[in-house]
């Protein structure tokens, strides 16, 4: 009698985004949470935070707080890796103070919202020419 193949894992994964250091949390396409880490805004940060996600299982979708700011660089670099980014909405101020302020509270939020597709929108890439000057992941001018 043959054994039926274990389902893949597929996950999904939310990140609150800062200026030094971004806070992933991964969850499964159950909602059940994962794990959760934090790297820092560089693109050796990002590589590890791919890294990580992928050790969990199959990466299905990336939500991510403020793509358009601090996790600009972050978003960029993980859709040029072949990745599906998403935009989330902050939580709003209610829920938070319902459940707590807390960074990976708050990124396992963003991985949820991902999952279900919740207020979730697609990044924009910057129409104008930019760098990455390294140290944050954020844009910078052309000079």
């Amino acid at each position: 009698m043959a054994s039926m193949p274990h389902p893949q894992r597929l996950v999904t994964v939310g990140v609150d985004s800062h200026k030094d250091t971004h806070v992933a949390a991964a969850i499964d396409q159950l909602g059940r949470l994962l794990a959760t880490t934090q790297a820092p805004t560089t693109q050796r940060g990002y590589g590890q935070l791919q890294q990580w996600a992928q050790r969990l299982g199959q990466v299905e979708r990336l939500g991510i707080e403020g793509t358009g700011s601090y996790a600009a660089g972050l978003a960029r670099w993980l859709v040029d890796h072949g990745h599906q980014v998403v935009e989330v909405n902050r939580p709003n101020r209610q829920t938070r103070r319902r459940r707590g302020k807390s960074d990976p509270a708050d990124a396992e939020a963003a991985a949820r919202s991902a999952l279900a597709g919740d207020e979730v929108t697609t990044p924009r890439r910057q129409a104008a020419p930019w760098r990455c000057c390294g140290c944050c992941g954020s844009r910078a001018a052309r000079r």
